[in-house]
């Protein structure tokens, strides 16, 4: 560091804002720390992160190669291409009968910013968001450094893991709320809210005027029950999908909003200003990924498969308590008979038997302590050497 350098430290002048003062995301560590193993000759089990390990569809790839080629490859429209967001309507009459207004559609870069820009449009700085816990981590850290204040609300067995309208009703009399943020199928629980347990809960916070936002990036990753859409019960309500996960399209960076009508010009100017506009190539990819869907179903088909030899095989390996596995591609196991410190836990995991998992305590800070979340989004060997490599890594304590 130069003196000029380290007078301006001194000084103050280079510290990191206190806005960014937020935890890491774990898994993001996780990762880090298996590409280590890695790079030094050990195989690992990558277990740790929510990211298909199949392609996107061949459909969204031969698109963007296309689009590629032709060498056009500007701005788009804040809110998206048109085409797109056409195609995207037409998916949730296909999916959900709903004849959906295109116009109320928002892409977004990733469902991470459709919840940045959602959470801009809807709240002011010190205003009050409720989120289940356990729960996806960025939704509390993107809130707090945006001076927003995250409620966590326990969910238990009792309610399947999920926020009941009674819960809503006195954690909003204690602390006031201003939004609402649900998920289902859920991450990291692959928990899912009943179409009447989502009615309810909607109604409820329509009641009590507390902003309504629908996670539902895993959608199309149901096994138990099919999953309901909020776009579907209320116009009120705020949508974030992503083409992320039943797409298999993590690196490409897509994914879109459903929003009331009066919050989208709203979410155009703020998209103008802090992105522009989304990649056109991933928005070209986007819309030819809707004509992939019988390639996609047979991934879902591996997932299905996955989840099976977890839930047969973790019993017998030592594992045997673990939330219902109703969609997505995650199990939450209690590891709570083994440790008070799922961090240090997982970490012996991934130093001892090459597995990586993520500690569940970067979705719940009060009992996380006692989880592991497995993802189950790679193959089927993986899954069956995973049983065994943990069967193994328990026996030896």
């Amino acid at each position: 560091m130069s003196d000029i350098s380290a007078r301006l430290a001194t000084a103050g002048l280079i510290e990191a804002s206190r806005r960014s003062e937020i935890a890491p995301f774990i898994v993001m560590d996780v990762m880090e720390r298996a590409a280590r193993i890695e790079a030094a000759g050990g195989q690992v089990i990558h277990m740790e992160v929510g990211q298909p390990a199949a392609p996107a569809p061949l459909t969204a790839r031969e698109a963007a190669r296309r689009r590629l080629d032709d060498g056009r490859i500007g701005y788009t429209m804040a809110l998206g291409i048109p085409s797109l967001r056409a195609r995207i309507a037409r998916h949730y009459g296909e999916s959900y009968g709903l004849n959906l207004d295109p116009a109320r559609v928002v892409v977004t870069t990733g469902s991470s910013g459709g919840f940045i820009l959602a959470f801009l449009a809807m709240f002011e700085p010190g205003d009050r968001v409720a989120i289940a816990n356990p729960g996806y981590p960025p939704y509390r850290h993107i809130l707090t450094a945006l001076g927003c204040e995250p409620v966590l609300i326990d969910t238990d067995a009792h309610s399947r893991w999920t926020i009941t309208p009674e819960a809503l009703r006195e954690t909003h009399r204690r602390t006031p709320l201003k939004g609402l943020l649900v998920a289902s199928p859920a991450n990291p629980t692959g928990t899912m809210m009943t179409p009447d347990g989502l009615a309810q809960l909607l109604a409820t916070a329509n009641e009590l005027g507390i902003r309504f936002i629908s996670d539902e990036i895993y959608h199309g990753l149901d096994y138990a029950f099919p999953a309901a859409t909020a776009a579907a019960l209320s116009p009120d309500a705020t949508v974030i999908h992503s083409f992320s996960k039943y797409f298999c399209m993590t690196g490409w960076r897509v994914g879109w909003m459903v929003m009331p009508q009066p919050l989208v010009r709203a979410a155009e100017r703020l998209q103008q200003n802090l992105m522009i506009s989304v990649p056109t190539l991933s928005q070209v990819a986007a819309e030819a990924a809707f004509d992939g869907r019988e390639e996609m179903e047979a991934v879902k088909h591996g997932y299905e498969e996955n989840r099976l030899i977890l839930m047969q095989g973790l019993p017998s390996a030592g594992l045997p308590e673990f939330l219902p596995v109703d969609g997505a591609f995650y199990l939450y196991a209690d590891v709570g008979r083994f440790t008070a410190d799922s961090a240090a836990f997982a970490r012996r995991l991934l130093d001892e038997a090459h597995v990586a998992a993520t500690p569940g305590v970067d979705f719940d800070p009060h009992r996380g302590h006692h989880y592991l979340r497995l993802s189950y989004a790679g193959s089927a060997a993986d899954m069956r050497e995973a049983v065994a490599r943990i069967g193994d890594f328990l026996k030896r304590g």
